[in-house]
């Protein structure tokens, strides 16, 4: 790799931390309050809930924050969990965060596939009553494949035999063959039409690809720009694909780290925010590149990893044979994932850096960790080390 990835294990650990956000300052016992006045009124008049238990994760998520409580009404528990969007002094990850949108998508798959989401209860737009927008959906028990150690480095991933870990990977790619498969996604999600889009998959991925410049351009308001990151916007477009196909209703952070798992099959499907329509690639390439990026920090480390998991030509293989549908250019959509990636991490180093928890570097290309292998890609000489 190039000279300019990080060089040890512990620098890699080190930027993965600072990128988690502070732990919140809020407190429980006043969240509770809220949260109990808050609920009564939403459920029957006359019925009086009591929540208890009131607690947020150590591991609170890169965008929304996540509250976890127990709620009690009509004599039945209901484990619960509210997302909550951040404030403006957090230095949020995303310009926006809508999340009555991720609600209304949470509903409609659920109703609309057989892909595990939680129930989703209430949205509540209004600020006043926790200080941000929120939703409030039904709280599920199982493993989640942990970015922070990354699952590769040594979790109950790695510890699964080899049966156990095809299971995972053939359900995780079913989940996505069956979200692609809902009918009629430019009328059932049509509040997720981006500007300028269209029905097919070309239109859809130029829009998108619009939208992420949108993103790197808002990231740059506040932070230095990357020529790593333009030269790939470059190439993306002398390298943009035609497909008049269909776009399909894509879930955008199609991860394993976003799914719940029990007995290596997942019970939920989770973290909506980056939704929309558009090439049914964009998750696979997602999927496949965000396991490449937990890759590729473990051979800098001088880890073994999970070389035979996740592969791009066995994702598409076990999506064909699921959908029927032979996934198209999916190099193209895996350097686009990379590009992706880079921008976020050229935010989450900014951000970083703002709270002080790091140093800005004298080339803007290293606060992007994965910056050897997105040159790599761009060269073409990439690929070669995963035949």
């Amino acid at each position: 790799m190039s000279t300019s990835a990080p060089r040890s294990a512990d620098n890699s650990i080190h930027q993965s931390e600072v990128a988690r956000p502070s732990n919140s300052k809020r407190d429980p016992e006043i969240l509770r309050e809220r949260l109990q006045r808050w609920l009564s009124g939403q459920l029957p008049a006359g019925t009086v809930p009591d929540v208890t238990h009131v607690h947020l994760p150590d591991a609170n998520g890169m965008s929304s924050e996540t509250i976890l409580f127990d709620a009690v009404w009509s004599g039945e528990q209901h484990p619960l969990v509210a997302r909550v969007a951040p404030a403006d002094s957090t230095m949020p990850v995303f310009p926006r965060y809508d999340l009555d949108s991720q609600f209304q998508v949470m509903a409609q798959v659920r109703e609309h596939s057989s892909v595990p989401v939680p129930v989703v209860y209430w949205s509540e737009t209004n600020p006043e009553p926790l200080g941000a927008p929120f939703f409030v959906m039904a709280r599920v028990s199982g493993q989640v494949p942990p970015d922070v150690m990354p699952y590769n480095f040594g979790s109950w991933v790695t510890e699964a035999t080899d049966a156990q870990r095809t299971l995972l990977q053939h359900a995780s790619v079913e989940v996505l063959a069956k979200l692609h498969d809902i009918d009629r996604p430019w009328d059932r999600f049509d509040f997720l039409r981006l500007p300028g889009s269209g029905p097919t998959v070309s239109e859809s991925l130029a829009a998108h690809i619009r939208q992420q410049r949108e993103y790197y351009e808002w990231t740059t308001q506040s932070g230095p720009r990357s020529p790593l990151i333009e030269r790939s916007f470059a190439w993306l477009e002398e390298n943009r694909p035609g497909d008049s196909s269909p776009a399909v209703f894509c879930w955008g952070d199609a991860r394993i780290g976003n799914i719940m798992y029990e007995d290596f099959r997942p019970v939920a499907v989770l973290d909506w925010e980056m939704a929309t329509l558009g090439p049914r690639e964009l998750d696979l390439g997602w999927m496949a590149y965000l396991h490449r990026f937990f890759e590729d920090i473990a051979e800098v480390a001088g880890l073994e990893g999970m070389p035979d998991f996740l592969r791009v030509d066995d994702i598409a293989t076990t999506y064909e044979k699921l959908s029927g549908q032979a996934p198209r250019n999916l190099e193209f959509y895996t350097v686009y994932a990379a590009l992706r990636q880079a921008t976020i991490m050229l935010r989450i180093q900014t951000r970083a850096i703002h709270f002080g928890q790091a140093v800005a570097p004298e080339d803007p290309d290293d606060l992007i960790m994965h910056r050897a292998s997105l040159q790599a890609m761009l060269d073409g000489t990439y690929w070669e080390k995963l035949q």
